[in-house]
């Protein structure tokens, strides 16, 4: 049977019409913007953790099912009457033509921080222009997992001229930040001082120009597998954690990092 769809970008979306026709599949057609939420950012995650496998077939794989998203949600804006895939690429084109006069104009800049304040000022100048009075940290979607928004919220203020001068602020300011959690009783008070804590390590993993969230989930990955290591060898003996003292668990535990760093 021929393929029916035709070959390059157009062909998911070739798919997705068919799939939303009146004759096309029920599960499909009842899909809204709200009901694919969801797939959205699940689709999102497994991309990231495709990147993080450095697999070009499965990073195709799951670019495509994103795609897919992008597809349905345009679709669905098109059979509504409001915008199609042809708009959303245009309106989307004509602003990255907009935000890069550095490429299409005759504006010159020095390194890629400079191209950064200067997108954040046109966004700023277009705001005001439409009579917007938001913040520039306004414009980070709240929804993001909180390591990536708390990012967010600290590169539009650094953008816009808020930062600390070098990396050893950032860490003097997690240093103050840690004594007066040390000194917290009060368990309202330390759900404040440890989100604080936090907040200074984002500020100087971004002046390190580190990005937090992806620390985190490469630590949590070094944790499991060296977890995984330790525990499997109790399970041998036939023990869990809880059958052993404190120094035998920190053996197990150095053990386990050792055996990693060989592999």
């Amino acid at each position: 049977m021929d393929k029916p769809y035709s070959d390059g970008i157009t062909a998911i979306f070739e798919v997705v019409h068919r799939l939303r026709a009146p004759d096309g599949c029920p599960w499909d057609r009842e899909q809204t913007h709200e009901s694919l939420r969801p797939y959205l950012l699940e689709e999102t995650y497994e991309l990231l953790e495709a990147i993080d496998s450095k697999d070009d077939a499965k990073i195709m794989e799951e670019l495509g099912d994103l795609l897919l998203q992008v597809a349905m949600h345009a679709e669905i804006a098109a059979e509504e009457g409001r915008f199609d895939a042809g708009k959303v690429s245009e309106a989307v084109a004509a602003k990255m033509v907009k935000r890069h006069p550095h490429v299409f104009g005759d504006v010159s800049v020095a390194n890629a921080d400079e191209v950064l304040r200067n997108w954040e000022h046109q966004k700023m100048h277009e705001a005001r222009q439409a009579g917007s009075k938001e913040s520039v940290v306004d414009r980070v979607p709240a929804t993001m997992p909180a390591l990536a928004w708390a990012l967010g919220l600290q590169k539009r203020a650094a953008r816009v001229g808020f930062d600390f001068a070098s990396p050893l602020g950032a860490a003097e300011s997690i240093a103050e930040e840690a004594r007066d959690l040390a000194g917290v009783t009060d368990r309202e008070r330390a759900f404040e001082e440890v989100g604080d804590v936090l907040f200074a390590i984002v500020s100087l993993a971004r002046s390190l120009k580190v990005n937090p969230e992806d620390a985190l989930r490469v630590a949590g990955q070094r944790f499991r597998r060296r977890f995984a290591a330790a525990e499997a060898g109790l399970r041998s003996e036939g023990k869990t954690f809880r059958d052993i003292d404190e120094a035998e668990k920190l053996r197990l535990w150095e053990e386990a990092g050792i055996e990693k760093k060989t592999i």
